[in-house]
């Protein structure tokens, strides 16, 4: 071992701790310039002693210099800079963890809100449940399906995953593990929570469950094997930064199969073809919940840069909040606008959804478009709900929050236009898209198929009448009304 690394390197580290020591205390500046003078000192004899050693094995004056200058830049990093990337690379993963997990209330709000009174209690508890059975499902088995498999594969591998022992985590992969698992899960729980609104106000609980146990612990691991557990779809050039399709799209094809089979609520559709309209118990509970899921994707595409131990990773965290944030913006002002136009009132529940089909639109590049691209990537999501809710009416599937709209139909739209940011090219995108669509739906077709035969997925026709909070749970929400 030369002389550098074995004193040397341990002695900057002792130094820059002093500096830090100076920087923090009223050190007199004399003082910290004698110690500013010595981390100079220290770290030219690092790189002069690299720099003999290389011309010593025949090196020339160039390669001597470049010698010098890594020994500098490795002392320095190994005394804290890379520790520092990996500590700020696992706060990222947690902050944007828990801000995703907020958007467990954000979606259980908007369901509450926008279900009648009498099943809002049935959607507190499928919220609380869903959330519960994806975190357990997603460490007995996700995380490896979706993590454990070979590049270029189609799914991982069986079995829970493995914590490393408490302070046993040296952060080999940039972050403490744990953060990335945490990340990761409540990713999986937002796309079933996709499916809880559709399906509200006629589905049994449990099958629902049972349902949520496939979708989290292996649908949607699968899918995400293809692309963020570095499968066949990454091999090919199929980009999705934040979920549009991995994790919107997937919920929301997994509600479009489930509606078909679940069929309309009672009185949703008329003979005549014409839809009932079945407003919600509280429309300031709906819009708090989409303030809430608003914040939370900050969490969602923000962190997923994946890293922010440079200034240039937090730069690119910046920007992609402001780009989530304008499109978002952009969805709700576009959707209001149109509505007003085609309705002449502007309806609330449109507006709301008119931001979150932004959110969901600007989700599989938010890093890369401009301010102008952001704002018509969303605006566009906005538009497609105005659309999209009256075409599912004329086709008699009845989306009780309109997540097939906002999920689905946004999600796709966001996937297949980042070629207009640089990412993915048409063809790549319209085939991650098509492929993941027709796994997901097709499975998912086969289990509520499944359910529908055997337990039976919809309430009878007096527990509906009667609501779902007293015939399914026995807790009413509003009992005084």
């Amino acid at each position: 071992m030369t002389f550098h690394k074995r004193l040397l390197k341990p002695l900057v580290r002792v130094l820059i701790t002093l500096a830090a020591l100076a920087m923090a205390t009223s050190l007199s500046l004399a003082q910290q310039d004698t110690i500013t003078d010595t981390i100079n000192t220290t770290l030219s004899a690092i790189g002069q002693a690299a720099a003999d050693a290389a011309t010593s094995g025949g090196a020339n004056e160039q390669e001597a210099a470049a010698a010098a200058s890594k020994a500098i830049a490795d002392a320095v990093a190994g005394s804290f800079g890379d520790r520092d990337a990996k500590i700020f690379n696992t706060l990222l993963f947690l902050v944007g963890g828990f801000l995703v997990m907020w958007m467990a209330a954000g979606f259980a709000m908007l369901e509450m809100g926008l279900v009648r009174k009498k099943n809002v209690s049935m959607q507190g508890l499928k919220n609380i449940a869903l959330y519960s059975v994806a975190g357990l499902l997603y460490w007995l088995m996700g995380y490896n399906l979706m993590y454990g498999g070979q590049a270029g594969g189609f799914i991982g591998s069986f079995g829970p995953y493995n914590f490393p022992a408490p302070g046993a985590d040296t952060a080999e992969a940039g972050y403490a593990v744990a953060s990335d698992w945490f990340f990761q899960m409540v990713f999986c729980a937002t796309t079933a929570s996709i499916v809880s609104g559709t399906l509200a106000e006629r589905i049994k609980l449990w099958p629902f469950l049972i349902f949520t146990v496939i979708l989290t612990g292996f649908l949607y691991p699968i899918t995400g094997m293809w692309q963020w557990g570095g499968g066949w779809l990454a091999s090919i050039g199929f980009t999705d930064f934040a979920g549009s399709t991995l994790v919107h799209s997937v919920g929301g094809w997994a509600a479009l199969s489930g509606a078909l089979f679940l069929g309309a609520r009672h009185g949703r559709f008329n003979k005549d073809g014409t839809a009932t309209p079945m407003p919600g118990s509280s429309i300031p509970l709906a819009t708090l919940g989409m303030f809430i899921l608003w914040l939370g994707w900050f969490g969602f595409n923000g962190a997923s840069q994946l890293a922010m131990g440079t200034i240039a990773d937090a730069g690119d965290v910046s920007r992609i909040f402001a780009n989530t944030n304008l499109a978002a913006a952009a969805g709700a002002v576009a959707a209001m606008i149109l509505v007003q136009l085609r309705y002449k009132k502007v309806d609330v529940t449109m507006v709301i959804n008119g931001a979150l089909a932004g959110l969901v639109s600007i989700t599989a590049e938010p890093l890369a478009p401009s301010v102008p691209v952001a704002i018509f990537v969303g605006a566009v999501g906005g538009i497609i709900v105005v659309y999209a809710v009256p075409l599912l009416d004329r086709l008699k599937i009845d989306d009780v929050v309109g997540a097939i709209p906002v999920h689905l139909m946004a999600g796709i739209w966001g996937t297949l236009i980042t070629p207009l940011s640089g990412s993915g090219t048409y063809a790549t995108q319209l085939l991650g898209i098509v492929s993941i669509g027709a796994f997901i739906f097709i499975t998912s077709s086969i289990i509520w198929w499944a359910l529908k035969t055997t337990v039976g997925i919809r309430v009878s026709e007096e527990d509906e009448a009667l609501g779902l909070d007293k015939a399914e749970i026995g807790v009413e929400a509003y009992p005084e009304f």
